[in-house]
């Protein structure tokens, strides 16, 4: 069988030089994320608003509040979309090419995050199925970022920072969190300067100010900047090399397209690619692929999927708890502009400094401590700490100890983050075999958004009402999630320091690709 070291365009891009169209390709996939990131979380910052608009009922005596039903549906229909999108477009990238279907999935982003903006109606039910509907295509179009996104860095990348590139790009997504409580502070505050209005104990009906229905709108549609940003440099890349020669089978395109974009000197091997690929022609779910790779597979789902039920409850439940922790006043003391602008705030505070510093701590100790080590420690400790909260709950609410419970809180981001939110990202883009890299991807990042709807249908409804009893055992069932994803990623193998080939038995056969399952290999 042709070894990968005897390809010289593989040889060409595992061996090649860290350079400037490395850090290019970064922040052209990055910016995808950044924006996913932005237009999922930033609906948190706005939902509390949306209720206080639409669903105001003056014989409870309190703000109005979007029914659990409506407050899932508008949060979880994004999430619904993301897991559709990244099959239907991780499919399309292993049948069709990465490039091909990149750009799809930007023009979709950003006309859904506009129509999400202008969503009317004369009544709540139409603006919030409407709504609804823009954001299930809007997370059809994010689906299409996660697999396509990773396999490219994946095969642009040199063997030596691949883990570092991948996670550089996935840690967009804590720039994007940010920008999404950033932007909506900024926005609401904005307005608050010009219409503030009374709080809500003072005046029921005014403490709803009329202008606060555009800045909704406009946070939204702010989501389609950065995606309409990007499209034109994500459209100039080139198909990857891996693909054009070991999928499309031609050397000679591939040793053209990676020299036009790369300082390295490639020749075009024909007949050696045309060996390669006779010998790689199993099909996904073939017995051969389950094989060699199933094991894998199911691991890749199972930790990310177990993973996303805590992160997103992490992110989605959080403005039920910012009131706990003394980060926000109680509703019935602010006008709604200012609860927006209080949960916005806590949001960036929280994001700045528990989410951010997690995701970039991973970049640059990826490549030292290997992505197995990462994801262990990173389950443990937040199972360690949702612990800690979901038992000593009333203690930390108390608010002596408001900032112990935001220290605590904070840790379980941060660990997310240099843990399992990233490592989940990074490993199916390296496990698996080139042909069905994508779709492989996808299914593993899918299984992760089933995860994330069980958290917005299912986790959240433990945190609405701020029933202390309800906030304890959804903790505690996130710290038992999580153990279990310690336990499921000893599925998985270590991928550092080694070409994609070679991790994937592709260039040595069935017997090599067993050994890789050890994760010090």
């Amino acid at each position: 069988m042709a070894s990968n070291s005897n390809i010289s365009v593989l040889n060409a891009l595992d061996n090649a030089r860290t350079q400037m169209y490395h850090v290019t390709a970064i922040v052209i996939a990055g910016m995808g994320f950044f924006t996913d990131a932005y237009d999922l979380f930033c609906i948190s910052t706005v939902s509390k608003l949306l209720g206080r608009l639409y669903y105001y009922d003056p014989t409870t005596g309190k703000p109005g509040k979007l029914p659990h039903s409506a407050n899932n549906v508008v949060i979880g229909v994004a999430l619904v979309g993301t897991l559709s999108g990244q099959l239907f477009f991780g499919y399309l990238g292993d049948k069709l090419g990465r490039k091909k279907v990149y750009g799809v999935t930007l023009i979709l982003m950003a006309s859904c995050a506009i129509c999400s903006g202008m969503s009317f109606g004369y009544t709540p039910k139409v603006v919030m199925g409407t709504l609804c509907f823009f954001r299930f295509w809007l997370g059809f179009g994010i689906g299409g970022d996660y697999p396509l996104s990773a396999t490219i860095m994946s095969e642009y990348a040199n063997k030596r920072t691949r883990g570092a590139f991948i996670a550089a790009v996935f840690a967009m997504q804590g720039v994007g969190i940010i920008f999404a409580g950033l932007v909506s502070m900024i926005i609401s505050r904005v307005f608050l300067g010009m219409y503030a209005g009374p709080a809500f104990s003072e005046q029921h009906v005014f403490s709803t100010e009329p202008e606060a229905d555009y800045v909704w709108r406009i946070v939204l549609m702010i989501g389609a900047l950065p995606a309409l940003l990007t499209f034109y440099w994500r459209m100039k890349m080139p198909e990857t090399g891996r693909y054009t020669a070991l999928i499309e089978g031609n050397a000679k395109q591939a040793a053209a397209d990676m020299g036009r974009v790369l300082d390295i000197e490639i020749n075009a091997e024909q007949e050696k690619v045309a060996q390669f690929n006779s010998a790689n022609e199993y099909k996904l779910f073939s017995s051969e692929f389950f094989a060699r790779h199933g094991k894998h597979l199911i691991g890749t789902a199972t930790t990310w999927f177990l993973l996303d039920i805590a992160f997103y409850s992490q992110n989605l439940t959080q403005k039920d708890i910012f009131p706990v922790m003394g980060l926000t006043q109680e509703a019935v003391n602010v006008s709604a502009l200012r609860e927006m602008f209080e949960t916005s705030r806590a949001m960036f505070v929280i994001a700045l400094f528990g989410t951010f510093p997690g995701y970039w701590f991973t970049v640059v100790f990826i490549e030292r401590i290997g992505r197995f080590y990462i994801q262990l420690v990173g389950f443990f400790m937040m199972s360690l700490f949702m612990f800690i909260i979901g038992v000593k709950y009333e203690y930390l609410k108390n608010k002596d100890h408001k900032w112990t419970f935001a220290a605590l809180y904070g840790l379980t981001f941060f660990f997310a983050n240099f843990g399992p939110n990233s490592t989940t990202f990074v490993l199916p883009a390296e496990l698996f075999p080139t042909r069905v890299r994508s779709t492989c991807h996808a299914l593993s990042a899918a299984s992760g958004k089933a995860g994330a709807m069980i958290s917005a249908f299912g986790i959240q409804n433990y945190t609405q009402d701020g029933n202390v009893k309800q906030i304890k055992k959804a903790m505690i069932i996130l710290a038992i999630t999580n153990l279990m994803g310690f336990g499921f990623t000893f599925m998985l193998s270590e991928t550092k320091g080694r070409s994609l080939e070679e991790i994937s038995g592709e260039d040595a056969g069935y017997g090599d690709a067993q050994v890789s399952d050890r994760p010090d290999n």
